[in-house]
């Protein structure tokens, strides 16, 4: 092992639908965090790991920080907060456009980190070129003492640059994970994840919201002939419900077939995918719920 390798956890933290997830995917080279339009897709704190030959990275891709309004909704910004006290080095990830009034629940933290901090402007492509630059000077006026690096998770334009101001900034370390290891969360976790990803898709208004996955029956007895999957999808109302599985089933029919799919990309193995829909009245205040459900409370 080389003497000067690095190693460290780079917290990906911002608002809401700012690219997180998209960055971790396009950096790791696999996808490991879902990803939809719909603000809060991620809920939980998901760690994507990536090798280079001096250097590994440990990216903590987290919950989108907004004023919390329910029991839910804090547990997510406090998993995201909980990243910026672990991490060595914070990404703050921006859309193009000035600071403004919604980024003030994340300021204040930012501003008292005691650890290094970039700025990523995100969705470049989107941006008009003379725009760029007085962007990224109103954030050099911000943070005077923080690398402000501007690029494309969608396109992967701006990438090594970031990735290169993050390695300076991470301590002397060996490596904390084999190299065969993209990530920290099991092969359930990942499969209940694709899951509520497909339901995001297919489905508007209030449902994505009150939807939570989890993935009761794992068999992998046959595998890679066969994984056997049982997996319950809950909602909060009997309307939900219905909604989730569809005119005559269509709806739950094709979640279930992509869900499989993907499922079987992500296993190297046949699918058999089996779903149920339960209600859990009003789940996201209830803290049994979100206990069984994973979420910290």
């Amino acid at each position: 092992m080389i003497q000067d390798f690095r190693c460290g956890y780079v917290a990906l933290i911002g608002r809401p639908n700012v690219g997180k997830s998209t960055l971790l995917n396009r950096l790791v080279g696999e996808k490991l965090a879902i990803t939809s339009p719909k603000p809060q897709t991620t809920r939980h704190r998901l760690l994507g790991v990536l090798h280079l030959a001096g250097a590994q990275l440990l990216f903590l891709d987290t919950p989108g920080v907004l004023e919390a309004k329910d029991p839910l909704n804090l547990t997510l910004v406090q998993a995201a907060f909980s990243a910026l006290a672990e991490a060595d080095v914070v990404v703050w990830l921006v859309e193009p456009g000035p600071p403004n009034s919604r980024d003030g629940v994340l300021l204040p933290h930012l501003r008292a980190l005691e650890r290094p901090l970039i700025i990523a402007i995100n969705k470049i492509d989107l941006l008009d070129k003379p725009r760029l630059l007085p962007l990224i000077a109103a954030y050099h006026d911000l943070f005077p003492d923080s690398a402000v690096i501007p690029v494309s998770a969608l396109a992967g334009d701006g990438l090594p640059a970031l990735v290169g101001e993050i390695v300076q900034r991470l301590p002397l370390s060996p490596p904390l994970f084999p190299e065969d290891h993209l990530t920290d969360q099991t092969e359930r976790f990942l499969v209940a994840e694709i899951i509520r990803e497909r339901l995001f898709h297919h489905t508007g208004e209030e449902i994505p919201y009150a939807v939570a996955v989890v993935v009761e029956e794992f068999d992998e007895s046959r595998r890679p002939d066969l994984v056997r999957l049982r997996a319950v999808i809950y909602v909060e109302k009997d309307s939900q419900k219905g909604i989730v599985i569809g005119k005559g089933g269509r709806l739950l029919k094709q979640v279930g077939q992509e869900a499989r799919e993907e499922a079987e990309r992500l296993l190297h193995a046949k699918v058999y995918l089996d779903l149920w829909v339960k209600v859990w009245k009003n789940w996201r205040r209830d803290p049994k719920a979100l206990r069984q459900f994973g979420y910290q409370v």
